[in-house]
């Protein structure tokens, strides 16, 4: 696969350092979380001798969905969407495109796989040239760049860490010189990782999921808005945690928060340029965040205790953001949060 990578990325932003980064953070969590995973583990295991029935999985689409419980497994940092078993579903071979994003050119950040992936192939059947990041994926990004120009479309693929504002600027000044315009940005790039308690939250982890989750959004608001003209738009990937919150996931739900909230500000300062900003909230969908996170008996149940008792796959989030993407679609829909959960409680 070509993948570009630019002066700043090869100077400042070592996608491989922030993925060994990453795996060392896995690494001290698992270690500080197993003695109270254990002691959990035990409580579900008489929980379930004394027979407490499992959620019956709601099926509501034009094919059935993977249900629980999923094959245990587990990756490192940051987690391959190739080895996921079984394979998320992003080509949604139902949704038959009809020209909404015609001529335009998409940014999606963490678009070799999970939501992302799922996204950026349906814009291109849009109509959309797209242009994705991604850490240290080179299988999984080449992937998606082969689905992308399935479909009919250009695409770029660059390696990255949206934690770096240079690497940013830098790449979007080099998909607007490949593509000649940029109409969509899409921050979807994340961090995330289980802690039992806050104690257990270093400074690196943090910091890591901090300068990712929100700093990452800023970095590439701010390098692509001087090339953004009057219907393009920005859509940020929020999460149900940010509405509800989680006890395992302080860090990550206060960045999913302030997502939301960047959301809207930010849709009210640009609302006199004509650019709209919105924001998708998803429930729990299997992507390579999941297995690359928590243990592998809780993968394999991951997403069951949502409203549809399993998790979602990326192919059933991906139309919302084709919806705010599209001005024929969303032209007076601004600064909104669109839950994409599966039910009221997520």
């Amino acid at each position: 696969m070509a993948t570009k990578k630019t002066s700043a990325g090869k100077a400042k932003s070592r996608p491989a350092a922030a993925a060994k980064r990453q795996r060392d953070i896995q690494r001290g969590a698992d270690a500080r979380n197993a003695p109270k995973e254990a002691r959990k583990a035990a409580k579900k295991a008489a929980a379930k001798k004394a027979g407490k029935p499992a959620k019956k999985a709601v099926q509501a689409g034009t094919r059935r969905q993977p249900e629980n419980p999923l094959p245990e497994q587990r990756q490192r940092k940051p987690g391959h969407e190739y080895k996921l078993d079984p394979q998320p579903r992003f080509l949604a071979p139902d949704y038959v495109g009809s020209g909404k994003l015609d001529g335009m050119v998409a940014l999606v950040t963490g678009g070799d796989s999970g939501i992302g992936r799922a996204v950026a192939v349906l814009f291109a059947r849009e109509g959309a040239d797209v242009a994705i990041t991604y850490l240290s994926e080179e299988r999984d990004a080449a992937d998606t760049k082969r689905a992308v120009e399935d479909e009919g479309r250009r695409c770029l693929a660059v390696a990255g860490d949206v934690k770096d504002p240079a690497f940013c600027e830098d790449l979007v000044a080099h998909v607007v010189e490949a593509f000649g315009r940029l109409d969509v940005l899409v921050n979807n790039a994340a961090f995330q990782q289980h802690s039992a308690a806050l104690e257990d939250i270093t400074d690196a982890h943090l910091q890591e999921t901090l300068q990712t989750n929100i700093g990452g959004y800023f970095h590439m608001a701010r390098a692509a808005l001087p090339y953004m003209r009057e219907g393009g738009s920005i859509i940020n990937t929020g999460s149900e945690t940010a509405l509800f919150g989680s006890k395992h996931l302080l860090d990550y739900s206060a960045t999913k928060g302030a997502i939301h909230a960047f959301t809207k500000s930010l849709a009210a300062n640009l609302l006199e340029r004509g650019i709209r900003v919105n924001a998708v909230a998803p429930g729990p969908v299997w992507t390579p965040l999941n297995p690359a996170d928590q243990k592998a008996e809780k993968v394999a149940k991951f997403g069951q205790d949502s409203d549809m008792g399993r998790p979602a796959q990326p192919e059933e989030i991906s139309p919302a953001y084709v919806f705010l993407a599209s001005p024929v679609c969303a032209s007076y829909v601004n600064g909104v949060v669109l839950p994409v959960m599966g039910g009221p409680r997520g």
